[in-house]
Parts: C-alpha cells; sequence; structure tokens
C-alpha cells in the first residue's frame, strides 16, 4: 500500500481484528503474545487466541487479537488486518480479510499474482532480505523477522514505542544482553514501515483507560491456582492437551505455597500415572481417606475415568475433576476447542449416574470454582467435574483480579469426629439419612478405634454399608441419591440472567465460553430491534431459575459448540421441555463462536419462522444475577 493508496479502507480506532498466520516452531508466539500485550498496555481490551497445530513443527498456525474499546472479548468473525509470514496459508489468509481490509505479508519474494484481489489493501516489507543483510545466524534471523513485523506494525497503527521497549525489557529481565537486540529489531520494522508507507493507515490504537485493574491469564493457570487457595494437597493426572498446564500450575505454585511454616518442608503430593484411569483411582483414594486431591483430564481421559467416576458416585467420595475440553470423538482436533463433554461427564459412568458439573467462563470463575469445587465435592460427598475448554483453558484472557478471602473456612460437610462417635447413642450407619436431605454422615479412616471405620464398596449395601443385593434397600439408596442431588441444587452456583429492558418472549441459553460471544451478539440484536433476554448455565443440576426462565420464554436459543446440541439435550430430558421450544445454535468447527455467527442464526431464524419479538410488560427492568 503506497501513500497515495486510494482503495476504500476500513477505519477504525481501537476496534478490530488481527490475525498472525505463522509456521508452528519458529519463535513467533512470543513476538505475537508482546504485541497483544503492547495494545492492553495502552488501556485498550483484548482478547487473544492462540491457533495452532497438534504436530510439534512445521504447520500453519496463527494468533488472532480482537481490540474492542467496548471490552468485547469474544470472536467478533471477520478479520481486518492478516500478517503473514507462512506461504502454506496465504491463499487462505488473503480471502479471510475484510474488503477494505490490510494484508502485510514478506515481500522478499515477489506476491503470486493469482492471490491479488482489488479491494484490500497490500503491504509488503521484505522480511527475509532485512534479515539476511542484518544477521548472520540462521536462527536469529528466523527469530528476529517476527520482532521486525511487530515493528512495522508499530508503526502503522500508531502502538506507542516505549510500550513495546518496557514489554522487551520485563521479558528479559536477567538476561539484560537479549534486551538491546530486540529493540533494534523492533526499530528497523519501525523505520521500514515509515519511510515507505503512510503510517499510521486506516486503523489505529489511541491509549485509553478501558483496562481498568484487569488482568491477563488463562484458565489453566487460574484453576491451577484455584485448586492450591481450594485446599488442594494431592494432584494424580495422566498428561493430555489440552489439560496438562492444570497441574503445572498447581506445581508451580505448591512450591511457593503449599510449604509447611515449622519445618520448611513441602507438603504436597503430585504422582503422574500411568493413565487416566489409575489418576482418578488416587484421587478417589486420597479424598477418601481425608486428603482434597484433583486430577486434570480432557475429553478422552474422562472415558476411562468413567467407572471410577461411577463408583465415587455410588459410594459417595468427594473428587475433583477439571475437564478442559477438546474437539473429539477420539482423538479429533487435540488442539481445537469444543463443549462436547457435556454428557459424558453429566451422565458419567453406566447405571443411574448424575454428576454435578460447574461451567466457568472466564480466569476468575475457573479459580473461583475449582476452589469452591472442593467444598462441594465434601459437602456432597460426590465427584465434582468443572468443564472449561481450550480456548479458556490455554489462551491469556482479560479477567478481573483474583480475590480470595483470608477468613473463609473451608467446607469439610458432615464429617464426625471422635467424640461425636463416643457419644453417639445409636449405631453409626455411613448411609443412614439423618438430616433428611440425601446427604450422609462419614468419617475419616482411623478416627476412632472401634467406631465408624466402613469399607467403602461399589456394590448394593444397606444403610450400615452392610453388602447386600436385596432389591428395597437398593432402591431405598437410589432415591436417596436421588434426594441428594435435588438437594445439590441449592448448593451449586445460580444461573446469571440478564433481561432486556421491560424483557422479551425470545431468550437466550448459554454456558462457559459462548458468553463473551453471546453478550455481544445480544448488544447487536438490540441495535437491530430484536430484544432477548438471556441465561447463563452455570453449573448442573439445573435449579428452578433454569426452568422458571425456560417456563417465561416462547423461544429460547441454546448456543453450545458442539454437533449435537447437547446442552439442549440435556436440558430436554432433566427440566422435560418440549423440545420445539429449544432452538439449537450449533458451533463444531474447532473454533470459538463468534458474536456475528450468533446474531445471524437467531435474526435468521426468527425471520424465517416469522416469529415477532414482543415486550413483556412495562415496569420489567433489566437486571443480572
Amino acid at each position: 500500500m503506497s501513500k497515495d493508496a486510494v482503495l476504500n479502507r476500513i477505519e477504525s480506532v481501537n476496534d478490530f481484528v488481527i490475525r498472525f498466520a505463522n509456521v508452528n516452531g519458529t519463535g513467533s508466539a512470543s513476538a505475537n503474545n508482546m504485541f497483544a500485550k503492547s495494545i492492553f498496555r495502552m488501556g485498550i481490551p483484548v482478547s487473544p487466541k492462540n491457533i495452532f497445530p497438534s504436530n510439534i513443527q512445521g504447520l500453519p498456525t496463527w494468533y488472532e487479537v480482537r481490540v474492542s474499546e467496548k471490552g468485547y472479548v469474544g470472536r467478533r468473525g471477520g478479520i481486518d488486518i492478516v500478517v503473514c509470514v507462512n506461504p502454506q496459508s496465504m491463499a487462505k489468509d488473503i480471502q479471510d480479510v475484510e474488503p477494505g481490509g490490510y494484508f502485510l505479508y514478506d515481500s522478499t519474494k515477489a506476491l503470486d499474482l493469482r492471490l491479488m484481489r482489488r479491494d484490500i489493501h497490500f503491504i509488503g516489507i521484505p522480511l527475509t532480505d532485512i534479515c539476511r543483510k542484518e544477521y548472520s545466524d540462521p536462527r536469529q534471523r528466523q527469530l528476529f523477522k517476527n520482532v521486525i513485523y511487530v515493528g512495522a506494525l508499530a508503526a502503522l497503527l500508531d502502538i506507542e514505542f516505549e510500550v513495546l521497549t518496557g514489554l522487551i525489557a520485563d521479558q528479559f529481565e536477567g538476561k539484560e544482553k537479549l534486551i538491546a537486540p530486540n529493540v533494534h529489531a523492533l526499530e528497523l520494522g519501525f523505520h521500514y514501515a515509515t519511510e515507505n508507507f503512510q503510517c499510521p493507515f486506516g486503523i489505529r490504537v489511541k491509549r485509553c483507560d478501558n483496562v481498568g485493574n484487569a488482568i491477563l491469564i488463562d484458565g489453566n493457570t487460574a484453576c491451577g491456582l484455584g485448586a492450591i487457595y481450594g485446599g488442594a494437597t494431592v494432584a494424580a493426572w495422566y498428561p493430555i492437551t489440552p489439560s496438562t498446564s492444570v497441574v503445572d500450575a498447581y506445581e508451580m505454585y505448591a512450591k511457593r505455597l503449599r510449604v509447611c511454616p515449622a519445618s520448611g518442608k513441602q507438603n504436597f503430593a503430585i504422582v503422574q500415572a500411568e493413565d487416566e484411569l489409575a489418576a482418578i483411582g488416587m484421587v478417589i483414594g486420597a479424598n477418601w481417606n481425608g486428603a482434597r486431591s484433583f486430577t486434570a483430564t480432557s475429553g478422552p481421559g474422562v472415558s476411562l475415568m468413567n467407572e471410577f467416576l461411577g463408583l465415587a458416585y455410588f459410594a459417595e467420595i468427594p473428587a475433583v475433576l477439571i475437564d478442559v475440553q477438546r474437539t473429539g470423538p477420539s482423538t479429533g482436533m487435540p488442539t481445537r476447542t469444543q463443549q462436547s463433554d457435556v454428557f459424558e461427564c453429566a451422565y458419567a459412568s453406566h447405571g443411574d449416574t448424575k454428576q454435578v458439573c460447574l461451567f466457568p467462563s472466564t480466569p476468575k470463575e475457573c479459580f473461583e470454582m475449582t476452589a469452591q469445587s472442593f467444598d462441594l465435592a465434601e459437602r456432597l460427598q460426590t465427584p465434582i467435574i468443572l468443564l472449561t475448554d481450550l480456548d479458556l483453558g490455554m489462551n491469556d484472557t482479560m479477567s478481573e483480579p483474583l480475590e480470595w478471602d483470608d477468613a473463609r473456612a473451608y467446607d469439610r460437610g458432615k464429617v464426625l469426629t471422635s467424640e461425636q462417635l463416643e457419644d453417639a447413642s445409636e449405631r453409626f450407619g455411613r448411609y443412614l439419612d439423618v438430616d433428611d436431605d440425601g446427604i450422609c454422615y462419614r468419617t475419616y479412616p482411623g478416627t476412632h478405634p472401634t467406631k465408624g471405620g466402613f469399607f467403602t464398596r461399589g456394590t448394593s449395601r444397606d444403610e450400615y454399608a452392610v453388602y447386600t443385593e436385596d432389591g428395597a434397600a437398593y432402591v431405598r439408596n437410589m432415591e436417596r441419591l436421588l434426594k441428594k442431588w435435588e438437594t445439590a441444587k441449592s448448593y451449586v452456583p445460580a444461573p446469571e440472567i440478564i433481561n432486556a429492558e421491560h424483557g422479551s418472549n425470545i431468550g437466550i441459553i448459554y454456558f462457559g465460553t459462548t458468553r463473551a460471544a453471546a453478550l455481544e451478539a445480544v448488544d447487536h440484536l438490540i441495535e437491530d430491534n430484536i430484544a432477548v433476554d438471556a441465561l447463563r448455565i452455570r453449573a448442573f443440576p439445573f435449579n428452578h431459575e433454569v426452568e422458571e426462565f425456560i417456563a417465561q420464554h416462547d423461544t429460547l436459543f441454546v448456543i453450545e459448540q458442539n454437533r449435537d446440541g447437547q446442552m439442549r439435550s440435556l436440558i430436554i430430558n432433566e427440566c422435560e421441555i418440549n423440545p420445539a421450544k429449544l432452538v439449537a445454535v450449533l458451533n463444531y468447527d474447532g473454533m470459538p463462536i463468534t458474536a456475528r455467527y450468533i446474531q445471524n442464526k437467531v435474526a435468521g431464524y426468527l425471520e424465517s419462522a416469522n416469529v415477532e419479538p414482543l415486550r413483556r410488560q412495562a415496569g420489567h427492568k433489566a437486571e443480572r444475577n
């Protein structure tokens, strides 16, 4: 794009989407991350997404950054700027640019004229030539090429240069000899852009104060820290993408925070098991013995863990499982995101089994819900499954700061002490429903020398944990478990409800990482004079607020990222809803759902079905729970 370019062009300030097209294994991740953080440090909300292949090196990788002064952090849809240094993906990358957008590429080799588009701006920078002239070492040429294009973007987008140099200083603290070469590479790109192009071009950034005290953190790190604050002392797991960094984060923080003040010794245990089946078995054993223990896995691991999850449900042993979902079935696309483990987790194991599930949407909720999971597991004496996904787990996300009340006490549930057992006038029954809430009392092994000890079994037993195949005793036990399921509804996180002004007869239901795109879509629908109420599911079992919301609306759109509408089916099954009332909005290409996609699906259905959005009675104000 020369200084005298006359094409129509996208023009915006602090509102665009940029995609970096690189080759996996070339060191581009740190440079792209530096770009995103520079925007963030200028007070502008950002949402970076790392889109990488499952092989180690060589295939295309993309890094997409949403910049939104309004604070939208979901995927918008559409790309305004592409920075392409990968010939393999160039044809597709050019086609993905919005009309009037910009395509920055390495012009060392002439661009294939067959790829040209008349409606976008091409910005050629001879990155390889610059590196050949400046560096003799092949690895330096590869690494600094990435830093050079960040420098060029600083000029083209008007990024404050001192912000970038500050980031480099932070990154190489303790390795000061690396700071000057990286700053020099930035300058090479910056000067080339200013000397050859109109800078800034149509899209630019401008410092603002819309970040506040927000932080950038990924969900897996937040889960690992949440496990620390939730009291976990034992982690057993088998590595699997994209959950491995949950336990990595737990270990990193445990080495600092799980240290006995008196002895200075570390008081935690991490076991890398031989497979997922062994891992969940260790977790159940540790929890039965009174420790707070957890594991982290993804869909294939949950499949292997099903039988043990059924044991923990039936024997009523606390356990915490963090499932970072990826694209299935089988190996599927292991480095792509999806919400396709809903059924697998909700009904994990054979027989009549229902598992408590939590659905965080932000890193802060990953932290809070992970910590809460240990309280819920011990209060309800059952597994708690926290379902995140690769998008939330492995991508840096803008989040409110993580907070913890040091006065908060752990809820260990109904655990009898030695004194209580000693003073009891009646025989202790491990599976007696004393309080009529379905939750029985338990003991830790070794609490009392003669009372309260029992062996937990997966076979049928009576109220005193005595083995029996008596049908009546089995039915009593299963009905009590259902009563406990009803009790759980008052303990799990309530849904988030956002009503349109005066309300609407149209509703949308979403959960997990669909939240950001769904809320943005709601705003755009309102701009199109389509008012909708919104509910975010945060837990299973569904409490009465979910059922009431569904009853109050004529048409509801259930937004989720899987092929079969698993959450929709779960709602129909559990709440006994007419399926015709729930319209599925599904995305399952492995990429996070976009606001544009949701908006178009909802508006298109309403138009084709001739459904008229209606306001409710005046005076019904918008509310948020």
